[in-house]
């Protein structure tokens, strides 16, 4: 029997069985052309060089060290490799004693990312992405992402993936459970891609952070760094304003908040660590408290956290607990002041800096619920949103900050949370809260703030921050000030105060 080809569309063909009836109509058939075996061999030998070439590049350090290595052996013997091994090692070794930091970054954790890259992420990529459905079928072919790059931080992995033609970043951000269990890591957040470019800024070069369209980043956590609680720091000699340490991040940097030109919201439910937060803040700017360059006006509505640090406060700032209209006195005096500085300062500077005569001033609420929406008052309350609004919307120019706690996350309680640049979700009820806090995506993103523990060893202080910088929430962990630290805090505060009497 004898077999032909039937063109039936677009670069298909199908084999139909030979017509032998001489009266039948012709039937159409595109020539059969057979290849040289000779041109195929040459082109599977290019393909084959290709490769090579493109494996070389790709790999060009290990391809030539192995290289010399082995021209060393092929031309002194064996032990020449052997011995430039050993004085290699050797030389790693030195430099791992003498600059530890600064191996692991060149050599430890390079090394690790493409250990990781070959043995996990490569390996596994194709099955786990089929399940999941991030690939694509098209006649016949499958379609899948590729991993670009891999960095390896102490406690999580960094993957760029550059994404299909037409997919979005919603669709892995959905599937990021599956990713999770597929590489066997704890959780997985999807980050926006970006790259570096360097740009020269007043004659020097500066490195920013621009989009990559069409990438994204995968964060595969490997184990919860901020599971062990972190005792207070230590006091500083000098403040930065603008980066006040106030924890550890996840990443192992240093938790670094804005005060001077920002308010902060912080929302959490009860037992989530809003305490730390606060205090954490207000041991950071002691030392210019002592110094009259920063003052701290408390109001407490609980009575219970920020009272144990009356005496301080009252040296150094304003404390007020009074439920009956001393606390909405004491934020009608900063909106006042507030005013007179606008003021003042209109059109002589457009930046703050403090001074002896102009302080910093860090307005602290501890539950701001209660003066928006829980006072018994509808005039307290009235008047309270009015001098928080002004605080918020004009306060970041001219020396004030509002630092604001809450543990209800609804608009209704607090229709004021949209004028807190920078927002800290603590550990929260229910899922949708996180949204609330923090905006919309937030959760998605990977600010899980409904899942952290409310077990106070595990849980408390830790957090997501979402910044005005940047829309990606970043998991934080605030120091924990104890009763003993605070009370170290007001001594040493009296003792000051003392000698400068």
């Amino acid at each position: 029997m004898a077999w032909e080809f039937r063109k039936v569309g677009p670069g298909e063909n199908v084999a139909v069985e030979a017509q032998k009836d001489p009266f039948a109509a012709p039937k159409w058939a595109p020539p059969v052309w057979h290849m040289p075996e000779i041109l195929v061999l040459l082109v599977n030998a290019v393909r084959v060089l290709v490769a090579v070439v493109v494996f070389t590049v790709r790999n060009i350090v290990p391809v030539s060290v192995l290289g010399g290595l082995g021209w060393l052996g092929y031309a002194y013997g064996w032990p020449a490799p052997a011995l430039v091994v050993a004085a290699a090692l050797f030389a790693l070794g030195v430099w791992a004693l003498a600059d530890w930091p600064l191996f692991v970054a060149a050599v430890a954790r390079p090394a690790r990312a493409k250990w990781r890259y070959l043995a996990v992420y490569r390996r596994d990529w194709q099955p786990v992405l089929v399940t999941a459905g991030l690939t694509k079928m098209h006649k016949g072919r499958e379609y899948l992402p590729s991993i670009k790059r891999v960095r390896c931080g102490p406690t999580a992995d960094r993957v760029l993936v550059r994404m299909l033609k037409g997919q979005a970043p919603d669709a892995w951000e959905r599937v990021a459970v599956n990713l999770a269990h597929g590489f066997g890591s704890e959780l997985v957040r999807v980050r926006q891609g970006t790259r570096s470019r360097w740009s020269w800024v007043d004659g020097r070069p500066v490195r920013r952070t621009v989009p990559r369209p069409g990438s994204v980043w995968l964060e595969f956590v490997r184990k919860d760094a901020l599971k062990v609680p972190l005792a207070a720091l230590p006091l500083a000699d000098d403040v930065d304003l603008e980066a006040v340490p106030v924890g550890v991040r996840e990443d192992g940097r240093p938790w670094l908040l804005r005060l001077l030109g920002t308010h902060v919201l912080i929302a959490g439910a009860t037992g989530s660590g809003k305490g730390s937060v606060l205090w954490s803040i207000v041991r950071a700017v002691l030392p210019w408290m002592f110094l009259g360059l920063v003052q701290v006006w408390a109001v407490d509505p609980k009575r219970m956290e920020l009272s144990f640090g009356r005496r301080l406060f009252e040296r150094y700032g304003r404390y007020s607990d009074d439920p009956n209209g001393g606390m909405v006195e004491l934020l009608e005096e900063a909106a006042e002041d507030l005013n007179k500085r606008a003021a003042m300062f209109a059109g002589k500077r457009r930046s703050f800096l403090p001074s002896l005569e102009h302080p910093f001033r860090v307005i602290i609420v501890d539950e701001l619920a209660f003066l928006t929406a829980y006072c018994p008052s509808r005039d307290l309350r009235k008047r309270a949103e009015q001098a928080l609004a002004v605080l918020a919307t004009q306060g970041r120019s001219v020396g004030y900050c509002l630092v604001g706690a809450q543990q209800d996350a609804r608009k209704e309680v607090n229709n004021l949370r949209n004028l807190f640049p920078d927002r800290i979700a603590l550990r929260l009820d229910e899922s949708e809260q996180v949204d609330m806090v923090l905006g919309d995506g937030a959760r998605d993103r990977g600010a899980l703030a409904d899942q952290i523990s409310s077990i106070p060893e595990i849980g408390a202080g830790v957090g997501y921050i979402r910044l005005e910088t940047t829309p990606d929430p970043v998991r934080v962990r605030a120091a924990y000030v104890c009763d003993a630290d605070i009370d170290e805090m007001v001594a040493l505060g009296t003792a000051n105060f003392g000698e400068a009497a």
